[in-house]
């Protein structure tokens, strides 16, 4: 798309409804915009990776997009891969999710204990 269409909120927010991954071709200010990046992720969670960094600290957008699909723990800020409840709630779709924690976390020995049983 050509470069004003890529700030146009309306254009951008309709192509993220079809395909989340439309987010990387988005002008930076919109990345940064959370509702269209909660339509982007809420379509394809991996759209989480092209959204600002601010967004990606976003504790319940991000959660909404870890309880979609673990593997969008790998995206989050780093401290909330190092929030102990934060990492328990991508481990309850998958005990995978541990692999993307803070060290500290990995070496929790009831965080491990928990992966384990499951």
């Amino acid at each position: 798309a050509a470069d004003p269409l890529k700030a146009d909120r309306e254009v951008v927010l309709e192509a993220v409804r079809q395909n989340g991954h439309a987010l990387w071709c988005a002008a930076d200010p919109l990345k940064a915009d959370r509702e269209l990046v909660l339509e982007a992720v809420r379509q394809n969670v991996d759209a989480l990776q092209f959204a600002a960094d601010p967004l990606k600290a976003d504790r319940e957008l991000v959660l909404e997009a870890v309880r979609q699909n673990w593997v969008a723990l790998y995206h989050a800020a780093d401290h909330l891969k190092a929030d102990r409840e934060f990492v328990l709630e991508a481990m309850v779709q998958n005990v995978d999710a541990l692999q993307f924690a803070a060290d500290p976390l990995k070496a929790d020995r009831e965080l491990v204990l928990e992966a384990v049983r499951q």
